[in-house]
């Protein structure tokens, strides 16, 4: 039997998982950063898996960030060879986050954590929706509620809207609130700081209606890729559209009902299911994907002659 290391590569972390037979080993390691070449990073965790012993022959990676210009799987087969690799497969983290939750069924998963993208499937097409980082998109992210929550707050401050109950945890950290945004701008980590403030967003919204506006607002956002995402493959007119909500955002019960009312709304008959996933058992799928498959040609994949 085949030995698999699957690497889910997020911003918020990384998760490795080693399948050899009957025994799996699981750990994890700092996020990745989009801002810096991506596959420097992706060598660095092969070779950390390295260093923990045990051979992989397959190999599959999905990984935030990745561009079909950046994506060489054919390098990282080669900082592979102390693992024994014969193939290793690479895709954009919607790829792997897709065959964590729905496998080679068609549907829409959306992946909402530190950043979000959505991935739509059908027969025949494939549609990716967002997933364009924080400066040009990443709707109803973590770091798009944490910038709201802040935005918020700066206004409450300045007269320019309603008090909230945000203010007193921006404040915490910040207890110079107009020297907030400098240092923020300074900070390398900054994207993953903001989306920090998602966490208590989604606690306040229960009793406080800015918190309860954004985590709506973040629902909409969520619900809209959702059902575009479907449209575009032809699933929206399926008996039984697929959807599925995963990512630490849904862990707000909130944000979760108000995607699920909002889906409904449009498409009654949709299953909709939250965090049924996990992206590491999509990883390990990846190297399986066969050339039927519509998701075939957004996979990068190498092996050794």
């Amino acid at each position: 039997m085949s030995s698999i290391l699957a690497i889910d590569a997020g911003q918020s972390g990384i998760k490795i998982r080693h399948t050899d037979g009957g025994a799996v080993r699981e750990w994890t390691g700092p996020g990745i950063r989009t801002d810096l070449p991506l596959m420097p990073q992706l060598s660095a965790v092969l070779a950390d898996a390295a260093r923990r012993g045990g051979v992989a022959t397959r190999i599959g990676i999905g990984v935030s960030g990745l561009t079909d210009g950046a994506a060489d799987a054919q390098s990282l087969l080669a900082d592979a060879a102390p693992l024994g690799a014969r193939s290793l497969t690479l895709a954009h983290d919607s790829i792997t986050a897709y065959l964590g939750a729905l496998d080679d069924e068609c549907g829409v998963v959306v992946a909402s954590g530190t950043g979000v993208v959505s991935l739509a499937v059908g027969e025949r097409d494939v549609a990716r929706i967002d997933g364009w980082g924080y400066l040009m998109g990443d709707a109803g992210s973590g770091y798009w509620i944490g910038r709201a929550a802040l935005e918020a707050v700066m206004r409450a401050y300045d007269g320019r809207g309603p008090e909230t109950a945000l203010s007193p945890v921006v404040l915490a950290d910040f207890p110079a609130l107009e020297d907030a945004y400098i240092e923020l701008q300074a900070d390398d980590e900054r994207v993953r700081r903001i989306a920090r403030y998602a966490t208590p967003v989604a606690e306040l919204a229960a009793t406080d209606a800015v918190a309860a506006r954004i985590i709506a607002a973040a629902a909409e956002e969520l619900a809209h890729a959702a059902l575009t995402g479907l449209r575009r493959v032809g699933q929206d007119t399926a008996d039984v559209p697929q959807v599925r909500g995963i990512g630490g955002v849904f862990r707000s019960t909130a944000l979760a009902r108000e995607f699920e009312e909002r889906v409904h709304a449009a498409l009654p008959a949709a299953v909709v299911r939250i965090g049924s996933s996990d992206p590491l058992d999509g990883a390990a799928r990846l190297p399986a994907v066969g050339e039927h498959s519509a998701l075939r040609l957004r996979i990068t994949r190498a092996e050794v002659a």
